[in-house]
């Protein structure tokens, strides 16, 4: 095997993002007051301090969403091989969908959802 396509990627992987970086260090324009400085969050004033409490829902609402995102990304390789599957796939992707959407309605009715 030639190393050698490994021998140009990896310099240059080193390279460019240095190059890039000095690039912006000399031309940005670099003008610093406080207000810029400060943490910015969807356009909210900074109130209080970093390491206060957050309320629960924010967890709940957060690991729902990553729980029926990561459910919802066996979809893309059934609809490859949707074809192939037949009336198995369609029959198995649709027991799929039924449980996560009798998940969804829990969630939904245990109030998960709601905010308040």
């Amino acid at each position: 095997m030639s190393y050698l396509p490994l021998a140009i990627v990896i310099p240059l992987a080193i390279f460019v993002p240095l190059l890039l970086g000095g690039v912006q260090r000399l031309l940005a324009p670099r003008h610093p007051d406080p207000a810029k400085l400060e943490p910015y969050e969807c356009g909210a004033p900074v109130l209080g301090h970093a390491h206060g409490r957050s309320p629960v829902k924010f967890y709940i609402v957060a690991v729902l969403f990553l729980l029926f995102d990561i459910e919802t990304i066996f979809l893309f390789p059934w609809a490859v091989l949707y074809r192939r599957l037949g009336l198995f796939g369609l029959v198995e992707m649709g027991i799929f969908l039924g449980v996560l959407a009798l998940g969804l309605v829990y969630v939904w009715r245990k109030g998960a959802l709601e905010w308040e």
